[in-house]
């Protein structure tokens, strides 16, 4: 095998975009382990002895959107080079969501270390891995039309 700096280049473009797909695969685990969870224990799994039914429907249905968003990164793992604008769509939605926990903590307190913890992949991780998402999608170039 001939060594030049374009073969190592197209090597190392598919060992980041392999350890992206992992880490994306990895990390859309948690909201859906979490919002089954969410949805199949209620509001009670978190916070024992709650008895409105009312906070625990909607705790449930929230669950329930934390699992599509964690199944819908799953979605982007398979072609992720070319998932750009799902990828850039759910980061918004999971900030959005973070910068609402963000503000709970201001108005009310500090919450669990898992809310804690979710807070960091939220406004952080999730974020870092969009950037890392468009550095792949970048080296990849536009997707090859029909017929290509």
């Amino acid at each position: 095998m001939f060594w030049n700096g374009e073969a190592s280049g197209q090597q190392g473009a598919m060992n980041e975009r392999r350890a992206l797909q992992r880490g994306v695969a990895f990390g859309a685990a948690l909201p859906v382990a979490a919002g089954l969870y969410g949805v199949l224990v209620g509001i009670n799994g978190l916070s024992p002895g709650v008895e409105s039914v009312s906070a625990d429907s909607h705790f449930r249905y929230l669950s329930g959107l934390l699992t599509g968003i964690g199944v819908l990164f799953w979605t982007c793992v398979p072609g992720i080079e070319h998932k750009t604008r799902l990828f850039r769509f759910l980061t918004l939605v999971v900030v959005l969501g973070g910068l609402a926990r963000l503000l709970g903590l201001y108005l009310t307190g500090i919450p669990s270390l898992t809310m804690l913890g979710a807070l960091v992949v939220e406004l952080a991780i999730t974020p870092l891995l969009c950037l890392w998402q468009a550095r792949v999608a970048a080296a990849a170039g536009p997707e090859p039309g029909p017929g290509a």
